[in-house]
């Protein structure tokens, strides 16, 4: 079963999510952060959270601003945005009180719950399904504009079928976050999950992640799988072992097991 909830962005517009609920008993809850511009009902994002939710932990995975069911242009949005409005998702679940101590992101997604973790005091844990070492790296997606963007301020941008505006503000947000410094900063444990057959954001990206990272760190290949996780099984696998991985985090600092006091 899955609960509608909005909250509003960091820069204003309601965003829109989906809390899987979880089935049997509560294992605890967590935060899901899609990748680039995907959306909280591709694929990845939907298998990643149903599977938790059915190993009893609730995810809420929420579309970013302009994209799908949210208000706002994603245009006006940036890294720094998404980030922020991860921790309002992770505020938000504690409001309602299902206090998110999992984060767990894919692609982009995985860049953004690694910045945003060290802000929120509740997160014991972190995931990451196929995140780039550096959020710089979506700049290949729209190689083709940056210069026009760069020189013009915007540009219309095609991906995916649909006409998104890419402005000079997300460019420069995006080349000057460091990620490299928010892993080394993290203290919390982290899980690097990433396929070696990758051919969108390449496993050098996952190697460079883990050394940056201290311990407890750990790393699992998701072999045979794609970047955007659409071969049978796949995501559905990549949540199972987060599920295991994540079970020593799933409680608070006195042991008890965060479950919806409602």
């Amino acid at each position: 079963m899955s609960t509608k909830v909005s909250f509003p962005s960091v820069v204003g517009p309601e965003l829109v999510g989906l809390i899987d609920e979880p089935q049997g008993p509560v294992r605890g809850w967590g935060v899901f952060s899609h990748g680039f511009t995907l959306g909280k009902d591709f694929p990845a994002s939907a298998r990643i959270c149903k599977q938790l939710a059915s190993e009893g932990i609730g995810m809420l995975r929420f579309d970013n601003l302009g994209l799908g069911q949210s208000g706002g242009d994603w245009g006006d949005g940036s890294f720094t945005v998404k980030v922020e409005d991860t921790i309002r998702a992770v505020e938000f679940m504690a409001s309602r009180g299902t206090r998110a101590t999992l984060l767990v992101g894919h692609s982009f997604g995985g860049d953004a719950v690694i910045a945003a973790a060290a802000r929120c005091p509740d997160v014991k844990a972190v995931a990451t399904v196929g995140a780039p070492s550096e959020p710089v790296h979506v700049e290949k997606m729209y190689d083709a504009v940056v210069g026009k963007v760069l020189a013009d301020g915007s540009s219309p941008w095609l991906v995916a079928g649909r006409a998104l505006t890419l402005k000079k503000a997300f460019v420069e947000d995006v080349r000057a976050s460091d990620l490299t410094g928010c892993v080394r900063d993290l203290h919390r444990p982290l899980l690097i999950m990433h396929s070696p057959t990758d051919d969108t954001v390449g496993i050098d990206n996952a190697g460079a992640l883990f050394v940056a990272a201290r311990h407890p760190k750990s790393f699992v290949s998701l072999e045979g799988s794609d970047h955007l996780m659409t071969a049978h099984g796949q995501a559905q696998r990549a949540a199972r072992i987060i599920s295991a991985w994540a079970e020593p985090y799933l409680t608070d600092v006195d042991g008890a097991r965060l479950v919806d006091p409602n």
